[in-house]
């Protein structure tokens, strides 16, 4: 200290306490402007930048944890939104279940997917009871030739019951409110575009959400000032009632063959 040119690395460096204040304004940037490195010190300018480098790390993955909590899949789905009844009607002389899905936010979701899936309870061939069976049903969009999914507005699912379908000798008396004994299970998945993460939400229709013989109200939709699509979800669940035979597609087949 006798050294009257004597210069310290750290500018009013005196105890502990202004070191961490230093090491915390160093952190932060907020620069008050009392202590300041020196050019002495060559160890504490590279301290300085390493320290630095490693905050700039640190808040970077603190911010990408907070995001990815907040935006977290699980939270998506709560956005995806499946009606509350599946219907059975006709489409082009072709008898079909269906249900209708939507994407409530307006980042839309990626490489959406719908699967459903027959849960009921059955028997193998060689007299074992086995509880639950599961049987998928083959399903697609509106003018759509797979289960993929362009979820920009509602969106009808269609599964075509036919000879294939695990739905063929289902009739109108088999939706009653006692019946239990198979439930169908609905599966909406696709990636999340702001933190590309996978969302899935899931549904399910018992016999007595099964309504026969009629069809979904058609969706109205404007566009906005700012020439956004805005959609009118008042009428998502309604449903109303057209002609249709309460026959099942075996039955309706087995006629036309006779």
């Amino acid at each position: 200290m006798s050294n009257t040119t004597w210069q310290p690395c750290i500018s009013g460096m005196k105890d502990f306490t202004s070191a961490f204040l230093f090491s915390v304004e160093t952190q932060h940037t907020t620069g008050y402007g009392y202590y300041h490195i020196t050019e002495e010190c060559p160890t504490a300018v590279i301290s300085l930048c390493i320290q630095s480098i490693f905050g700039v790390i640190l808040e970077g993955i603190l911010v990408g944890l907070v995001f990815v909590k907040i935006a977290r899949a699980k939270s998506r789905s709560a956005t995806l939104m499946f009606s509350r009844n599946s219907i059975v009607s006709q489409r082009n002389g072709e008898l079909c279940f269906m249900f209708r899905v939507a994407d409530m936010r307006k980042s839309h979701l990626l490489d959406v997917s719908v699967r459903a899936q027959l849960i009921k309870r059955s028997s193998v061939q060689e007299g074992e009871e086995v509880t639950i069976s599961q049987e998928e049903l083959d399903v697609n969009g509106e003018g759509e030739k797979d289960n993929k999914l362009l979820l920009f507005w509602p969106t009808i699912v269609i599964h075509r019951i036919n000879s294939k379908s695990p739905l063929y000798r289902l009739s109108a008396t088999d939706l009653s409110p006692d019946n239990t004994k198979f439930e169908i299970i609905v599966v909406l998945e696709g990636i999340v575009e702001a933190t590309g993460l996978t969302t899935q939400a899931r549904s399910s229709y018992m016999p007595s959400e099964i309504l026969w013989a009629n069809r979904f109200k058609s969706i109205t939709s404007k566009k906005s000032k700012t020439g956004e699509r805005v959609i009118d979800y008042s009428m998502f669940h309604q449903v109303i009632h057209v002609p249709t035979s309460p026959l099942s597609a075996y039955q309706i087949d087995t006629l036309s063959n006779a």
